[in-house]
């Protein structure tokens, strides 16, 4: 039988030298929002191609290697580029850059390199502002990020702890499923291979999960409500989050690094 994982369990702690996991998640968000928005705007090659090579290089040296994150980052992001570069191309408007040299040619549709430029262009500015999102995306629970929101941006705990407890609502599910399907295994339910038993082995699983689900929710409601959630303005915070001078740092030198590559290639006229 398969062991099924504590939804619970807290996570791996990082190695040594892997900065990402111990800045504030609020420091993560902050660092890159300029070059995000610089980004929207950028209309070359080069910008985007500099900054989503900068935050290849701050995700694979501030967080942990794992089969996730060579996927995400070697296989989706060029991937879905390519994809979206050459879908874009072909939206371009031919006559707009009838005048630059053909690349590509299908009966009397013809690819030209002033569209390839112009798609490319556009995948590169979607992957550079993805692969500054990850820097915090891949190294930041949500809950920690609910905690420093109501902690440091003063985000009503009403507000923050609902959004906390739906954070647990997700591995509590993936905990439940997995009972789930060991439980029809053991069972011999829904047996045998194909689409049919796939969709039949899915339907059963819906209203064990459904009531598992109602269950657990009326166990938070009455867990919240017995600890007088909402009763009182404020609520002493069991885990803190707090602002570091290290995170004040981080997004202090990310800025001006995002400054100088800026002031550097963004295009002149």
């Amino acid at each position: 039988m398969t062991a099924v994982a504590d939804p619970y369990a807290e996570a791996r702690q990082a190695p040594p030298g892997r900065f990402l996991y111990a800045l504030n998640p609020l420091a993560k968000f902050a660092a890159p929002l300029p070059a995000m928005a610089a980004l929207v705007f950028a209309r070359d090659l080069t910008t985007p191609l500099v900054f989503l090579v900068l935050a290849y290089l701050v995700v694979l040296v501030g967080s942990r290697w794992t089969w996730r994150l060579a996927a995400v980052l070697l296989a989706a992001v060029p991937l879905g580029l390519l994809m979206v570069g050459f879908g874009m191309s072909a939206w371009v408007d031919a006559a707009k850059v009838a005048d630059t040299a053909p690349v590509l040619q299908v009966g009397g549709w013809t690819l030209y390199s002033g569209a390839l430029q112009i798609g490319m262009a556009t995948a590169l500015r979607l992957g550079a502002i993805v692969a500054l999102a990850l820097m915090a995306g891949l190294t930041t629970t949500g809950p920690d990020l609910v905690r420093a929101l109501v902690q440091q941006l003063r985000v009503p705990y009403r507000v923050g702890y609902t959004a906390l407890a739906a954070f647990r609502f997700v591995p509590r599910f993936r905990y439940e499923l997995d009972v789930i399907r060991q439980a029809h295994r053991v069972r011999g339910s829904h047996g045998g291979r194909g689409p049919f038993a796939a969709i039949a082995r899915g339907t059963g699983y819906l209203v064990p999960l459904l009531a598992g689900a109602i269950r657990h929710a009326e166990r938070v409601a009455l867990a919240m409500d017995s600890r007088a959630f909402g009763a009182y303005p404020d609520r002493t915070e069991r885990h803190l989050v707090p602002w570091r001078v290290r995170d004040t740092v981080f997004v202090a030198a990310f800025w001006a690094v995002t400054a100088a590559l800026l002031l550097v290639f963004w295009p002149r006229g």
